[in-house]
């Protein structure tokens, strides 16, 4: 790409990082004389290739099944059915079957990265790769391996506005916000797995059991992004064959979230003294308002489209909500990211989710 006179060294150093193999941009080319009457479109799906718009929606996909994938492997080696430690036992006050649920959803991000990957390459697409950024230090328990991670589970503050937000008649997309279901935990930075061996032993119960709450709701906040985010993006597929794609995948992401939805609700009621400062959550079993209440876990009916009844809905799907941009965001906000020191990341994700963001429907 040529630049023009006066572009910011930043800029150029990210499109030269790119042009040098971390991305690989582009469709492959339709043979000229072909159909000259069809579309774009057309040409593409007559020979098998993708749009601009469905390759860039794919690859920032990809991206956040990786991104997934990184944070569900460290939660399955320490809560996962393979695990036997005190976070397990936490784990298991939020509902018996965690460790499976757990070992469950990271084989699932697993094979939606292993299918993006694939698909992509099928249609001449280089896939997105963020191995380069793999440099975050993970848990120091004992057994965990220390390998370079992608993500941070141990400085988090965690948005629950989305609990609220699934129990209100309100809809972000038009404009309303949420308050905090756990105030204290979008607050300060909490681990959601033990760091090291001290917090699997330390005579603090509540220490260990508020990592596990956190983790809690930790799941559901992550689920809930990607649940909006495949519907969101669906919107802006133009193959009938991504389509199905996108709305496969993110069906399987919804699964995941209604369990998570559900098990976040049982977090046990404590008040825990951390490096992030106090954490606080209260029973949601019991006297709560319907703003709170624990099983209230499917969506309540909202507005959806001007002048139309009230729907139940996944929510939100508007621009500019949490859309492809929104959600990268979010992740950072999470403090998901927190000691990564190449700027290249954050601008590599961007990137990625601006293509997909301005990606168009073709028709």
């Amino acid at each position: 790409m040529k630049e023009s006179k006066g572009t910011p060294k930043s800029q150029s150093n990210r499109r030269s990082f790119l042009k040098n193999g971390m991305l690989a941009a582009g469709v492959a080319t339709v043979g000229g004389g072909l159909l000259t009457k069809a579309s774009a479109l057309d040409r593409d799906q007559q020979e098998g290739s993708l749009t601009s718009g469905d390759a860039a929606i794919l690859q920032l996909l990809l991206a956040a099944e990786i991104i997934e994938t990184d944070l569900w492997q460290q939660y399955n080696e320490l809560g996962g059915i393979a695990a036997s430690n005190s976070y397990v036992a936490a784990l298991q006050q939020l509902d018996g079957d965690m460790p499976q649920y757990i070992s469950d959803n990271t084989d699932d991000e697993i094979s939606h990265v292993a299918f993006l990957r694939a698909y992509l390459k099928s249609k001449g697409h280089q896939p997105v790769n963020l191995d380069h950024f793999r440099t975050l230090q993970g848990s120091k328990v004992t057994g965990i391996k220390q390998i370079g991670r992608l993500t941070n589970l141990m400085q988090l503050s965690v948005d629950t506005t989305w609990w609220t937000r699934y129990r209100s008649k309100e809809n972000p997309d038009l404009g309303a916000s949420f308050p905090q279901a756990v105030p204290s935990l979008a607050q300060g930075e909490h681990p959601a797995i033990p760091t090291s061996d001290a917090d699997l032993g330390d005579p603090n119960t509540n220490h260990i059991q508020a990592i596990a709450n956190t983790a809690g709701f930790h799941f559901g906040f992550i689920e809930q992004a990607g649940t909006s985010l495949y519907a969101t993006l669906s919107q802006r597929v133009s193959s009938p064959e991504v389509l199905r794609i996108t709305i496969s995948i993110g069906g399987s992401e919804i699964m995941h979230f209604q369990v998570w939805h559900d098990k976040a609700g049982n977090a046990v009621a404590l008040t825990d003294q951390q490096s992030g400062g106090e954490l606080t959550f209260v029973d949601l079993t019991k006297n709560q308002p319907e703003s709170l209440q624990a099983n209230l876990i499917m969506p309540e009916p909202c507005d959806f489209i001007k002048g139309l009844p009230e729907c139940a809905i996944i929510r939100p799907t508007g621009a500019g909500q949490l859309d492809a941009v929104g959600a990268i965001n979010g992740f950072f906000a999470d403090g998901l990211f927190k000691g990564q020191q190449d700027p290249r990341f954050k601008e590599l994700l961007l990137d990625l989710a601006n293509a997909a963001d301005q990606a168009q429907r073709e028709l």
